[in-house]
């Protein structure tokens, strides 16, 4: 995939264009359900399938009060959208003039005059423009005046709810990582460093990985069956992951993600990880002593060993 970061950086060529545009933290299963259409459409007319992100994300700068905890950056989420076959992807840069533009000002010089769209598609709640004062109806307007298409995709409705960013994290929020991964389409997972704790936990419990995660979004704190990739090498375990502050070894006052490999480390120590979050298991708490948690932590392997073991049964049952 081809990333421009400024308009500075998009070439003459980003054209013509099938487009979509918005936030898609997340990348869940209504953005893909967007992304195919954008796919299908290029290809029947011969344009590029495209998106048009923003960073930071417009509420950071018109109102930071109601900002949203990312779940992931624009890079990431450029990454997903390849899976699905989007080829080229503007992150642009949001800023009080990109805010002060006028649903038709924004639509005339960034949308066609820039990236060449012949069609855009959008979701159903799409607002643009200053204040929000467009909406899908007047992209439509503008699509007739300015020559471009206009596909409004409906929402992916769950349990007769529709799938949305903010949904997520609130299920990420509440702790309810197996419904977040079936609404995202995929685990949920924090990606990063793997730095040295305090050393208590190999002396007086079990050995962790402690991971230093950049991320806005972290799940609710507690115990999580979980799935552990090293990113720097073909290599993956079956793990539990606590989050939270330690309190058996007096509260901590900052956030700790430390997971357990079910299977015993073999070779070098990861260098950089990523957690898919699968299940919680259970509250963090307060234990008596060190003893007492490490007999918790290898009750609660014993749990996440189960739950592999079904997982395993279910993926291993034949297809009708």
């Amino acid at each position: 995939m081809r990333i421009y970061r400024s308009l500075d950086e998009v070439p003459a060529d980003f054209g013509p264009s099938a487009l979509s545009i918005g936030n898609f933290d997340g990348v869940h299963i209504g953005h893909r359900r967007i992304m195919r259409r954008v796919k299908q459409i290029a290809q029947e007319r011969g344009w590029k399938p495209s998106v048009l992100m923003f960073d930071p994300h417009p509420a950071r700068v018109v109102a930071p009060q109601r900002a949203p905890r990312l779940m992931m950056p624009p890079a990431r989420r450029a990454a997903l959208m390849a899976e699905e076959g989007i080829e080229q992807a503007l992150i642009l840069p949001f800023t009080m003039d990109v805010a002060r533009l006028t649903p038709e000002e924004f639509a005339r010089r960034i949308v066609v005059g820039r990236l060449g769209a012949r069609a855009v598609l959008v979701g159903d709640n799409f607002r643009f423009g200053h204040n929000h004062a467009g909406n899908v109806e007047t992209l439509r307007e503008l699509g007739g005046r300015l020559g471009f298409e206009t596909e409004i995709v409906s929402a992916v409705s769950r349990r007769g709810k529709p799938v949305s960013s903010s949904a997520i994290r609130a299920l990420l929020d509440a702790g309810r990582v197996a419904l977040a991964a079936r609404w995202l389409g995929r685990p949920y997972a924090l990606a990063g460093e793997v730095v040295a704790g305090r050393g208590v936990g190999s002396r007086q419990t079990v050995p962790t990985l402690n991971l230093a995660n950049p991320a806005e979004l972290v799940p609710r704190t507690g115990v999580y069956v979980t799935r552990t990739h090293d990113l720097e090498a073909a290599r993956v375990w079956d793990s539990i992951t606590n989050i939270g502050y330690r309190p058996t070894f007096g509260e901590s006052a900052q956030l700790t993600i430390e997971t357990f490999l079910l299977d015993r480390l073999t070779g070098d120590t990861p260098r950089r990880i990523s957690v898919e979050f699968l299940w919680r298991v259970r509250e963090e708490r307060k234990f008596s002593s060190p003893e007492a948690l490490k007999a918790r932590i290898l009750r609660d392997a014993t749990a996440a060993r189960r739950y592999f073991a079904r997982a395993g049964r279910v993926a291993a049952r034949p297809q009708p």
